[in-house]
This record gives structure tokens, sequence and C-alpha cells, in this order.
């Protein structure tokens, strides 16, 4: 075989060669490991540049070890988010073991820890109980949780013990460019051990970083891991071997040139991470291996929270169903309003637009919920009770299919263990007040078993023939969305909850909250009403641009004016004005500038007032198209059918 030396790719073994390369590596971590008493932390994953870390440390403290020379502690710890893929946690599970068994035989001051969150941070109890929509790009609260707290707080209280820590972490700045910039930028920073090899951690005090394979590429820890036996008797190549099968098509390939694509490119994460397109290394592992398909499920419980698809119509169904699937209101209630961008244009003389009902002949919504879509809506909060017994159900049902049809070491996967069922169903009842206790029955109903957790107090004006019989009276004042009752429940709960404590201060507070909650009999009621203040507020905006006379003397007293201060966040929402908003400020402003800002504002502002408007029409045409479906079908119905028997508690 030929290969093109112009086309051959970097290696960080070259010149000195693979041998030496190591040696040289393996000689500085033991000279930067025997310069202070500084405990060290390892993070671990169980993929491949994780791996070649602990094995690198591990060679370098076994030959210490023979020296004499092992006095400090290597931590070795790998967070499981509890929702990884299970091939890979079980991997990573028998990893730990197997090293804890080698420490042990070697003698070698050396400790593996798997971390998991705390119950209240996991994906689960957030999403199911709390009702936490699935992660996505301006609202990704899974890392902090299930990942980067768990392994903070280890590190920290190693730093609380020892003063100091060392954190060793296997990435590379191949990985990616912006993994290469943000390395780079942190070499810049000063710190007092630049000369050790060590790095500042920008967000653990008193913690150093330790990179010692950043210059590899995917092929040089390939090449290590293939090369060098692993310490604790692990198997390499059933690890290259994981990740073939994390590949599209199975192949891992020689590579001799830039064109050649890595085997490390294969990426494994959380079954239910809605942050990529899609979960590739699961499909392919399903693709590649008949045997895997016990895990069909988990995909399609991705599949039923992500909003992201590669074709915008049925992207926009996506995202119009997961609006349906969410509460109009925030977690505490409040009512927040997003007005789109896509049709600004600084060409439109939006302060003329046309008339709202002209427009809707250009707003003809296709999608599957077309009223899901509004140009100015509210902004959706957490998923609905129902969505969320929907996916507790749906979570279930996929746990039974792994333990019926999966190999043995899965037969007792629990993706939702008794703990986070406790969890989820101590929020449903006392924060959320779903006084209707649903977990044990849906437990019940999906598993066969009975429910082991323990039993609640009976109570006599909160069981289920009650609430049965006050959602059956709510339906009777057309009480579709269920609010009527949701309030009445909420209401009643906090009563049950105060009826034998002595001192009720605070149940005045939590009723008048309970029943601000529910002041909207609807959506779009509660939509015409969160609208028509926003929109009145940026009428007034506009009115004092408008009669602010002296375009910079404006500009000059903006700072003063807290009124239009929020010009400035709303011009940085648009790229054009981005430069021109920093000088909002300015007291010698130009006069050309000044009146391009001023401008702006009133092009904005005159567009959120049109999209709100559009809104409203759209809003009056669903009214009238509902109105119209009664009325329809009133005619349908017999005479006697007609009469609506409001049925007494």
């Amino acid at each position: 075989m030929t290969v093109n030396i112009a086309e051959a790719k970097y290696s960080a073994f070259e010149p000195a060669g693979f041998k030496p390369a190591i040696r040289n590596l393996i000689d500085k971590t033991k000279e930067i490991y025997l310069k202070d008493q500084i405990p060290w932390v390892i993070g671990y994953s169980g993929g491949k540049d994780s791996t070649a870390i602990v094995q690198l440390v591990w060679a370098a403290v076994t030959e210490l070890k023979k020296e004499g020379k092992a006095h400090k502690t290597v931590h070795v710890i790998s967070t499981d988010t509890l929702v990884e893929n299970p091939i890979v946690a079980l991997w990573v599970e028998r990893s730990l073991n197997q090293m804890k068994k080698a420490v042990a035989e070697q003698d070698l001051p050396i400790v593996p820890h798997r971390l998991t969150p705390e119950v209240k941070d996991r994906f689960w109890v957030n999403l199911i109980g709390r009702g936490y929509p699935a992660p996505r790009y301006k609202f990704r609260w899974c890392t902090d949780r299930l990942k980067i707290s768990p392994s903070n707080t280890f590190i920290q209280d190693v730093v609380k013990n020892n003063g100091e820590a060392i954190l060793v972490l296997g990435t590379r700045k191949h990985e990616s460019t912006v993994r290469a910039a943000s390395m780079e930028n942190i070499e810049q920073l000063d710190n007092t051990r630049k000369e050790d090899g060590l790095n500042v951690n920008t967000q653990l005090d008193r913690v150093w970083v330790y990179t010692p394979i950043e210059d590899w590429t995917n092929d040089d820890v390939w090449a290590y891991l293939t090369q060098e036996k692993n310490p604790w008797g692990y198997k390499n190549t059933d690890l290259l071997g994981m990740y073939q099968g994390a590949t599209e098509g199975g192949e891992c390939p020689l590579v001799v040139d830039k064109s050649t694509p890595s085997c490390g490119d294969s990426r494994f994460g959380c079954y239910v991470c809605t942050m990529v397109g899609e979960d590739k290394s699961m499909a392919a592992m399903i693709a590649n291996d008949d045997e895997k398909e016990w895990m069909l499920p988990l995909l399609a419980l991705r599949n039923e929270i992500d909003i992201n698809d590669a074709n915008p119509q049925v992207k926009a169904n996506k995202v119009a169903r997961d609006k349906s699937n969410r509460d109009f209101r925030r977690m505490n209630g409040s009512l927040t309003v997003h007005i789109s961008m896509k049709d600004f244009s600084d060409a439109k003389e939006l302060e003329e637009s046309k008339d709202p009902f002209e427009l809707l002949a250009q707003y003809e919504d296709t999608t599957e919920h077309k009223y899901e879509n509004l140009p100015a809506d509210v902004v959706r909060g957490p998923y609905k009770q129902s969505f969320r017994e929907k996916m507790l159900r749906k979570v279930l049902e996929a746990q039974m299919y792994v333990q019926e049809t999966g190999p043995d070491e899965v037969k007792r996967l629990e993706l939702l263990p008794l703990e986070e069922l406790e969890e989820i169903r101590r929020i449903w009842v006392e924060e959320k007040k779903e006084a209707e206790d649903s977990v044990p029955l849906i437990y019940r109903e999906v598993t066969g078993k009975y429910y082991l957790g323990p039993k609640r107090a009976y109570s006599p004006i909160l069981n289920h023939k009650i609430l049965d019989k006050l959602k059956e009276h709510c339906a009777t004042y057309q009480d579709k969305d269920e609010l009527k009752y949701q309030q009445l429940r909420g209401l009643l709960s906090i009563e049950d909850r105060y009826k034998h404590q002595l001192r009720r201060a605070k149940i005045a507070d939590e009723l008048e909250s309970e029943i601000e909650k529910g002041a909207f009999s609807s959506i779009d009621d509660a939509r015409r009403f969160a609208l028509g203040r926003v929109k009145n507020e940026y009428a007034i905006k506009l009115k004092r641009l408008e009669d602010a006379g002296d375009t910079n003397e404006f500009l000059n007293n903006i700072s003063k004016n807290i009124q239009i201060l929020d010009a400035k966040k709303d011009l940085s929402k648009v790229k054009k004005y981005k430069s021109l908003y920093a000088k909002i400020t300015n007291e010698g402003a130009e006069q050309e500038t000044a009146k391009e800002i001023v401008l702006g504002l009133k092009k904005l502002y005159a567009y959120y007032i049109r999209q709100i408007d559009l809104s409203f029409s759209l809003l009056d045409k669903k009214a009238q198209e509902e109105k119209d479906n009664n009325k329809r079908n009133s005619k349908l119905l017999a005479p006697e059918q007609l009469i609506v028997q409001e049925k007494p508690l």
C-alpha cells in the first residue's frame, strides 16, 4: 500500500516515534505527580480519550510504586447520568469494578468512584415530575444537573479536605476547532504552575488541570490503546469494537490520509438527548446488530420529546405538538410573551403596515396544529399533567420491553427506580397538587405489579370518587382544558393540607396564589390578556419615541430614562442595530447615527404591534371556526341531548 506523504495525517508521536513519545509522556506525568502532595482526580467516561489518560496515569503510578514514590491518591471518577446508552453504562460499570480488583491486586493508590446525580436532579424526575420540557438550545437544564454537579461536588470535597486538587482530563485540541480555541484561551491565562504543565480551572477554585493528550489526534489515541495493554485487565480491542458498532456501516477503517474517517468520530451519550439531530451511535448499534433491537424503545422515548427535524414542515408540526403538550403558564403561573422575528425586514415600512385581516392570506399555516404557531404568543411552560402521565407510561413500558427482550445483563435494568418514582409522586401530589396520586395506578396498569412505595393517607375530600365527580361537574361548564377542575382541586388540596395544622398563617396567601394561577378560562383567554398587555407597552414606547423631539437630546438623556432603557435590549435582537445600540448612551452620537437608532426602534415596535394584531386576528378566526363547528354539531344532536343536567357534588 502506498501512502501519500503530503496527505498523511498529523501525529503527536512524530518525529520521536510512538515508543519514545509515550515514554516521554509517562516521565512527564511522573514528574508532575511528584511535585506536591495534591491528590489527583481523573475524569473517566469509558470512552477512548478517558481510557487513554487513565492508562497513562496508571502506568506512571505503577512505576512510582515500584520506586517507592507513589505517595498520594489518584481518584478515578465516572458520572452515570442514569440515562446513558445502556451498552456504554454497562461497559463503564464493569470497567470500574475491574479497576477496583486490579488496584487491590497491584496495591496502587488509585480509587475508582461511580457518581450519580441526586434524585431531585435526575432526568425523568425533572421531565416527568416537574414537567421541564426536553432540553433545547436556550434551556439546557440537563448538563449541570446530570453531569457537572455530581463531579464538581466530588472535586470540591477533595479540595475541602486537601486544600487543592489536580484534575486530569482527556480533552484534545483535535476534537474540534471550538475545543481547540477554548483550550488555547485557557493556556493564555496567567497561573503559577504553567511551567509544571498545569492550567487553571475557570469554573472551580483551587483546582489545577492537566491534559496529557491535548495534542493527540483520534488515530493517536487508537494507536496507543491498541498497542499498549490495558493495565486493569479490560480489552481495548473490545472498546474499539463498541465504537465500530456505533459507526454507520460498522467500519473503522485504516486511516492513511485526510479523507479517511476515523473511528473516533462516534459519540456516545444519553439516550434521551435532544441537543443533537438524532442519536446516531445508538441507531448504528441497532442497525449493525440485530441482537441490540431491545434498545428500540429507548430511541422511541427520545423521539417522543424531540422537536428537531431537517424537514421544516415536520419540525413545525413537532414544535406545535410540543406546545399543545405544555401549559400556557410558566412554572410559577406567570405569562410571558414571545414575538417571532422571522418576518422582520428593515425594508418594510412597518409603521404603515397593512390591516391585519389583509395579512391573514399571507399567513396560511398548513401545519397540523395551525393555531399553535401564532406570530406573537405566550411562551409555553411545563408539560401538562396528561403528557407527564403519558411519558410515565411510555418509560415503564420501555423498561419492561428491555427487561423482557434484552440480554441477561439488562434483565434488572430500571429506567425508573423506586426512588425516582417516589420523587415524581411527591412532586405531583405535594407541589403540583395533583391529588389523584396516579403514579401507583399507572405503575400497576403498565407492569401488572403492585407499587412498592408507601401508601398515602386517605383523604375524605380528595379521594378518587370525589375527584371524578368534581371533574364531571366542571365539564358541564365547558371546561375542556380542565382549568376549572385544576383550580378547584388545588384549592381543596391546600385546605386539606392545612386542616390539622394549628398555625394557618400562610393559607390565605396560598389560596390567593392558586386563584390567580387559575384566572383564565382557556389558553386563548390568557393569550388575549397577555398580548393586549404587551401591545399597550409597545404602543406607549412608540408614542414616547414620536414625542421625544430632538433626536440627539433624546439619546443623551436615554440612560436617565428608565422607561426607555428597554430600547437597548430590543435593538440587540436585530442584527443591523447591534453595532448601533452600543452607542445608545454616547454623549457624542452623530445626528445620522441617532436618527437611524430611533428609526430602528420605531420600526421594531411597529413590527411587534403588527405581529400582535395578526395574532389577535388569528385568534378571532379560530373562535369563529369553533363557533361554527358548535352550531353544526348542535344541529346533529337530538333535542333531548341539548339539555345539560348539572349534577351537584
